[in-house]
C-alpha cells in the first residue's frame, strides 16, 4: 500500500515537473530558435541558388567556348580546303602558262617571220588604208625616175672620195699613236643606206665603222645579253666589253667571279696579274676602277687621235676638216673653199669574237641607242650582215627588182612628212627592217619591177600592223631562217627575238606621235608624190584618184 501510494505521488510530481507551463522562460525561446533556423535555411537556399547560377554561367561559357573552338576548326578546315583548291589552280595556271610559252617559242622559231607569204593575212590588215588610194604604176614610175634616181646619181663618186680620204686619215692616225700603249685601229668599212644604195634624202652622209683592238698583251672579252649572263629586259641588244690579258682564262677560273677570302690565294692567277693599278685600266679606256671598256673614254680618245692625224696630213688637201656633232665621236665634215661640204661618220667599233657583228659606241643621227643604260654598255650592230643579206637576195630577184625602190620611196615620203609635222620615233632603220622581213617572206618573182605598187602597199600594211601591235622584231636576232651563206653567229639566231618597238611601250607620247605621223603620211601620200612628179600625159592618169587632205 505505502509502495503504491509512493508510486502515485512520484508520477504526479513527474507530470508537474514536465508540464510546459511549469518553466515559462525556457520554453519561450523555442519559437525564436525556429525563426533563426528558417532564416539560415533561407540564406543557405539563396547561396545555393547563386552557386547554381554561377555553375550555369560557367557551363554556358564552356559551351560558348566549345562552339567557338568548333567554329574555328571549321574555318581552319575550310581555309585548308580553299588553300588546296588555290594551290591546284595555281599549279594548273603555271602548267598552262608554260605550255603557252613553249608553243610561243616554237611558233616564233618556225613562223614568226612568215608575215607576207599569204594574201589572206594581208587582206585583214590596213585599216588605215580605208579611203586612201596610192598613185598608179605610171605615176610611181615617173616619181621614182625623176625624183629618186635624179638625186642619187652622185652617190658612187661621193663614196669613192670619202673612202679614199678615210683610209688616208686612218693611216695617219696609226702613225701618231703609240703602238705599245694606244689602241690598234683597223681598216674602215662602209655600212648603211649609202652602201646599200637606197639613201634618198640630202645631205648624203657616208657611214664608216672602224674596228679597233687593245695593245698587246691585252684583248677584249665580249659579253652579250644572250650569252647566259643576266641582263635586265631594258638592256637587251646590249653587251659589255672587258679588257683582259690574253693569257687570262676568265671562263675557267672562279677567282674573277667570286670574292676570295683574305687568307686565300688563287693557284692559277697570281695577285700581281689579278690586281692592276687604276691608272693602267684608265689608259686602256676603261671605266673608273673597272675592267670594262668605256664608250665615253673611247669617244674622247678617238676625237683626239683624229685631230692629231688631220694635223699631220692637212697640208696635202685643199679643204678643212671639223667635227660636226659634239655627241658623236666621228661625225666629220669636209668644207671646201667653194662653200660646199661633205659629211661622213667615222665611228669606232669592237668586233664580236670572229664575226662581223660589232659593238658600236654611238649611233650617229639615230635614236636606236638614245637611252643607253651606262657608258660601259655597247649596242650591237648587224649592219654588215644586213648589207650582205640584201646583196645575197638581190642575186635571186628579177632584173631591175623593185625592193630597193620600195624602200627609197617610203623613206622619201617619211622624211617629207617629218619635215612637215616634226620628227617621230619611226626611223629609216625601222623601214629597212620591214623590207628585210618581206624579202625573206615573199617569193622572188613578187619583186618584179611591175609589182612596185603592190609591194609598196605590203610594206605600208606590214608597218601599220607592227605599229598597232607595238612589235617590230629585229631581222637577225632570233631568226632561225637566216641563210647559212652569211655565216651568221648561231648564238644570235637562238636568242629571244628583239622587239625594236619595245622602248615605245612605256613612252606613250612618242608612240602616239609615231602613229599620228604614219597616218598623216598615208593621207598625204598622193599629194606628196604628185607634188614631186613631172607632168604625165592624160592617158596615163585616167585611173588616178587623188586623196583629199
Amino acid at each position: 500500500m505505502p509502495v503504491g501510494l509512493f508510486r502515485v505521488c512520484l508520477l504526479v510530481i513527474t507530470a508537474i515537473v514536465n508540464h510546459p507551463l511549469f518553466f515559462p522562460k525556457e520554453n519561450g525561446t523555442v519559437p525564436e530558435n525556429t525563426e533563426e533556423i528558417i532564416q539560415k535555411m533561407k540564406e543557405r537556399e539563396e547561396s545555393l541558388r547563386l552557386e547554381q547560377l554561377r555553375l550555369e554561367q560557367e557551363i554556358a561559357d564552356q559551351e560558348a567556348t566549345q562552339k567557338a573552338l568548333e567554329k574555328a576548326a571549321v574555318v581552319v578546315e575550310e581555309s585548308k580546303e580553299e588553300k588546296v583548291r588555290w594551290d591546284m589552280w595555281t599549279a594548273l595556271s603555271m602548267v598552262i602558262f608554260l605550255l603557252i610559252e613553249l608553243w610561243r617559242q616554237d611558233f616564233q622559231e618556225g613562223n614568226w617571220q612568215d608575215v607576207g607569204g599569204e594574201e589572206d593575212d594581208m587582206a585583214v590588215l590596213g585599216k588605215a588604208f580605208k579611203g586612201v588610194a596610192l598613185p598608179d604604176k605610171a605615176v610611181l614610175a615617173s616619181f621614182y625616175e625623176k625624183r629618186i634616181l635624179g638625186t642619187t646619181g652622185d652617190m658612187a663618186r661621193m663614196r669613192e672620195m670619202v673612202e679614199g680620204f678615210a683610209d688616208d686619215l686612218l693611216e695617219a692616225l696609226r702613225s701618231v699613236c703609240n703602238r705599245d700603249a694606244d689602241m690598234e685601229v683597223e681598216d674602215c668599212m662602209g655600212v648603211g643606206s649609202m652602201y646599200e644604195n637606197w639613201r634618198v634624202r640630202k645631205p648624203f652622209v657616208c657611214d664608216l665603222i672602224v674596228p679597233f683592238a687593245p695593245p698587246e698583251p691585252y684583248c677584249f672579252r665580249c659579253q652579250t645579253w644572250c650569252s647566259g649572263d643576266s641582263f635586265p629586259p631594258d638592256e637587251q641588244g646590249y653587251g659589255t666589253i672587258k679588257v683582259c690579258r690574253a693569257d687570262e682564262d676568265v671562263t675557267g677560273c672562279i677567282c674573277d667571279k667570286t670574292k676570295l677570302g683574305e687568307d686565300m690565294l688563287c693557284l692559277l692567277h697570281s695577285q700581281v696579274s689579278s690586281t692592276r693599278p687604276s691608272s693602267e685600266m684608265e689608259d686602256l679606256l676603261c671605266f673608273k676602277n673597272t675592267q670594262y671598256l668605256d664608250a665615253d673614254q673611247v669617244m674622247k680618245w678617238f676625237q683626239i687621235a683624229v685631230t692629231k692625224a688631220w694635223n699631220r696630213i692637212s697640208h696635202k688637201y685643199e679643204f678643212d676638216l671639223s667635227f660636226s656633232l659634239l655627241d658623236s665621236p666621228g661625225a666629220l665634215k669636209i668644207k671646201f673653199k667653194s662653200g660646199k661640204s661633205i659629211a661622213f661618220n667615222l665611228t669606232p667599233v669592237v668586233q664580236y669574237e670572229n664575226s662581223d657583228v660589232y659593238f658600236i659606241s654611238h649611233f650617229p643621227r639615230s635614236s636606236l641607242a638614245a637611252d643607253i643604260p651606262s657608258s660601259t654598255h655597247w649596242f650591237l650592230t648587224f649592219a654588215v650582215y644586213e648589207r650582205r643579206f640584201i646583196q645575197l637576195v638581190s642575186k635571186t630577184l628579177p632584173a631591175n627588182a623593185c625592193h630597193v625602190s620600195c624602200l627609197q620611196i617610203l623613206s622619201f615620203l617619211h622624211g617629207k612628212q617629218c619635215s612637215l609635222t616634226g620628227p617621230s620615233g619611226l626611223t629609216n632603220y625601222h623601214l629597212k627592217t620591214v623590207l628585210l622581213h618581206l624579202l625573206q617572206a615573199r617569193p622572188s618573182q613578187d619583186w618584179a619591177p611591175e609589182k612596185l605598187e603592190a609591194r609598196l602597199q605590203d610594206m605600208l600594211k606590214f608597218l601599220e600592223k607592227c605599229l598597232h601591235e607595238k612589235k617590230l622584231y629585229h631581222f637577225f636576232i632570233g631568226n632561225g631562217k637566216v641563210p647559212a651563206e652569211l655565216g651568221f653567229p648561231i648564238i644570235f639566231q637562238r636568242a629571244e627575238p628583239l622587239n625594236l618597238f619595245r622602248p615605245f611601250v612605256l613612252r606613250r607620247d612618242i608612240y602616239r606621235k609615231m602613229v599620228d605621223t604614219f597616218h598623216e603620211m598615208l593621207r598625204n601620200m598622193s599629194a606628196l608624190i604628185n607634188e614631186y612628179t613631172v607632168h604625165i600625159p592624160l592617158a596615163h592618169t585616167n585611173g588616178i584618184r587623188k586623196e583629199p587632205l
